[in-house]
């Protein structure tokens, strides 16, 4: 009934034969049980990143980036140039509070010498690390990485302010050739990490007010992409849409969901809705429009916070959203959008004729499934092209170069 395509990120071999057991065995009320529990689960990962660097270094300023704050915001981290990190100090993300990143104290001082640190800071908790440094970095970078790689977890050097390196050679006079000054950058960091023992060093050059520019959205494709499935997908969910390339990777994970949730829709809570030709559970549907919609920063708080970075007005940032589906939602309103959309009008045994199940033929028949399949995907598209428009404007981004 399943392959191991990969429409199952979310499910390992063994959990996807476990699921044809159950349809086997129970039917579709117990095959969307599973699914349910799934879900479920799903809503419970933990992703768990720590910051480390000496003073003044901008860790404080990089978590913020990562979570599209700003230092003076309610839940920014606050910034400075003293070392005032005495313990992992947790920020986690405003809008998935389930992705933290941690702040912790410097490495190698007479606190927290190096074989003691990883012990102290608990260091199983954390599914990376990230080392910054400002300029070159020292030894006790270097000594903790070995620490880490020693004990199977992976990390990354990230070199900080690039723009003020690049800014002071401007405002001094000097010429130079962009790409031939951040190669010079980069060389000067790697021996220096290769003097302390480390081969071949790889190091991410960014602003964290930049975040378009340089490493940095090389940076986060690194590290969602030494994330397992779901906690790739978390990850993917927590980053600030600041790229069209960032709003299609959420896309695909989140048309990843759709099948469960149509699953869950036409098994489970379906009921008549009156003025349309099929069931469905409106809550599903609610409830995943209103994700959707967070995951792509389209939810005000999200969109508040991007004009703040962007230094954009908010009311600019709305103007580009041209779905009702950004507005207030519930299944009133839902139902009165679904009757008045044409193409919601449109019977499910028409909607059969162009889906094809992704959980195998023993859906073709359910036309609820089928039905809140299409319009989750439908919702989806919407949602992403209003996604892709905001950030167009809020990053200046032409369309010919995403």
């Amino acid at each position: 009934m399943m392959d191991s395509s990969s429409e199952y990120v979310f499910f390992n071999a063994q959990e996807l034969k476990e699921l044809e057991s159950c349809y086997e065995k129970g039917g579709l009320g117990r095959f969307a049980d599973k699914i349910v529990q799934k879900i479920n689960n799903l809503s419970n990962i933990e992703l768990h990143i720590a910051v480390t660097g000496e003073s003044g270094t901008g860790k404080s300023t990089f978590i913020n980036s990562m979570r599209g704050l700003r230092s003076k915001d309610k839940d920014g981290a606050k910034t400075g140039t003293t070392e005032t990190t005495m313990e992992p100090t947790p920020y986690k993300h405003p809008s998935f509070p389930k992705v933290c990143f941690w702040d912790l104290p410097g490495v190698g001082t007479l606190k927290f010498p190096v074989k003691d640190y990883l012990n102290k800071m608990q260091f199983d908790r954390y599914e990376y690390f990230i080392i910054i440094s400002r300029g070159r970095f020292t030894e006790n970078d270097a000594n903790l990485a070995k620490e880490i790689k020693s004990m199977g977890k992976k990390f990354y050097f990230v070199r900080t302010q690039i723009d003020n390196d690049l800014r002071s050679l401007e405002m001094e006079g000097i010429s130079f050739d962009r790409n031939t000054e951040l190669e010079r950058i980069r060389n000067y960091s790697t021996e220096g990490l290769k003097e302390a023992g480390i081969s071949n060093p790889i190091i991410f050059l960014i602003s964290s007010f930049q975040v378009n520019e340089f490493d940095f959205p090389k940076l986060k494709e690194t590290l969602a992409d030494n994330l397992d499935d779901i906690k790739k997908d978390v990850f993917l969910m927590s980053l600030p849409s600041t790229t069209l390339k960032i709003v299609k990777q959420k896309e695909n994970h989140l048309r990843k969901r759709i099948w469960m949730l149509a699953i869950v829709s036409g098994t489970v809570g379906a009921v008549p809705i009156p003025g349309l030709s099929f069931s469905l559970d409106l809550g599903i549907l609610v409830t995943a429009i209103i994700e959707f919609r967070t995951c792509l920063g389209l939810d005000d708080a999200s969109l508040q916070r991007l004009a703040n970075v962007t230094k954009k007005r908010v009311e600019f940032l709305k103007a580009e959203l041209k779905t009702p589906l950004v507005g207030e939602i519930n299944e009133d309103v839902l139902k009165r959008i679904l009757i008045g959309s044409a193409f919601f009008g449109i019977s499910a045994a028409e909607m059969a004729l162009d889906l094809v199940p992704i959980v195998g033929s023993i859906f073709g028949s359910v036309s609820s499934f089928g039905m809140t399949y299409k319009l989750l995907s439908n919702a989806l598209n919407e949602l992403v092209v209003n996604a892709q428009n905001v950030v167009k404007v809020a990053f200046d981004i032409d369309c010919n170069h995403p």
